[in-house]
Order: C-alpha cells, then structure tokens, then sequence
C-alpha cells in the first residue's frame, strides 16, 4: 500500500537512482511466488533505506522481518567494509529463497541470517552497540522490538519503523485492533524524551528515530 497518489509515486521513482538489476529479480520473483508480496519495501523504499545507511555508513545494523530480503540488501549496501547486517525472519520456508537472492549481490557475506522470533534473539546477540535498526515484522510487537532495540543502540543511531500510516487508518476513523496499535506506537514514541522522531510519508509511512 502507497499513501502517495500513484503518478506522484512514479514520478518520485523516476528521479531517484535506478532498481538495481539484482533488486529488480527479487521484486519479480517475490510477486511470482510469495503470498502477501506487496510487503516487499520497493525501489524507492529502498533506495530511501539505501540512502539512510550510506549515510550512517555503519557498522552494525540489526533488522526485525526480513521477508524475501529487499531491505536488507538496501541497508546492507551502506555498510562499512567490516560491517555486518544481523536480519531476523520468522518464516523458516522463505530460508532457500533468501540464500539464493543474497547470492544475487556483493553484500552476501555480510549478512547474517537468523530464524525464529526476534523477541528471544535479539536479547541473545552479542551486538550491543548497533548504527541501525529496521524493524518490518508483526505489527502488534513494533512498540516491545522499539523498547528491546532502544538500549542496543547507540547514541546518534538510528531506529526506522514501517507501515506506521498503516494505508492511511491512523489518521482517519478505523478502530480495528491493529489501527489502535500502530496509533499507539506512534504516540508512545512522539512523546519519548530520549529520542528525536518524525514520520517519512513514503510507501506506508516511514518512521525515523534517532537515538540521543
């Protein structure tokens, strides 16, 4: 789901860096064969996380929901030449998928893969001083993950939340569970004194933390 208007959305790809063509596999492939694909972040999602990171140019990352391994590979590309991307995905099945499109790229070997649920990895990682978190995974646990990652941050880094406009129901009358809870998130985080915060209205909303 997309908040901005579609011609707008094309116009925006149009003028940002192109899809690289390894991205442009994993984007056919994940709509050929994964249910639930428009979960993929997307070229201009991406290059955005791209963006971020080279900006960053960190050494740690950590990301919650891997799904077919898009994003990863964008924030990877920003990483240092020691650098390491610790992604963690639920779904066992999607293993032989991610392997192949992580060979698909030059960051392979900077990627480290975990299975299972991030509320018990995450706690295990021997990181604790990570540049930057994406957090892309169930919704009703985005503001526990938040809480997990904040202290594994460091000063200056950066948290980054998706689908907080969640297609738009945030801000509008819809009081399903998963609204409140995204709402919720949202609120929870303005007011948090220890961090400084503001809402990228790309794809399903981008929320951009940054640790003080």
């Amino acid at each position: 789901m997309e908040i901005l208007p579609h011609d707008l959305q094309e116009y925006l790809d149009g003028h940002c860096d192109p899809e690289p063509e390894c991205l442009q596999t994993i984007n056919r492939e994940t709509y050929l064969k994964v249910l639930r694909p428009h979960m993929l972040s997307g070229h201009y999602q991406g290059r955005v996380l791209s963006f971020l990171s080279k900006m960053m140019q960190p050494r740690r990352i950590l990301e919650i929901g891997t799904f077919t391994g898009y994003a990863t590979i964008c924030l990877a590309e920003g990483l240092t030449d020691d650098g390491i991307i610790h992604t963690i995905e639920v779904n066992r099945e999607l293993e032989e998928m991610l392997n192949s499109h992580f060979k698909l790229t030059s960051v392979e070997k900077k990627i480290k893969l975990h299975f299972g649920e991030a509320l018990n990895i995450v706690p295990d990682l021997e990181e604790d001083n990570f540049d930057v978190v994406f957090i892309d995974a169930d919704k009703k646990n985005n503001f526990n993950y938040f809480q997990l990652v904040l202290n594994k941050v460091r000063s200056g880094g950066l948290i980054i939340i998706d689908n907080v406009l969640w297609k738009g129901k945030v801000y509008g009358p819809e009081n399903d569970v998963d609204t409140k809870l995204i709402r919720e998130l949202n609120d929870q985080i303005s007011v948090n004194k220890s961090v400084e915060k503001l809402i990228l209205p790309i794809r399903d909303g981008l929320l951009v933390i940054r640790k003080k």
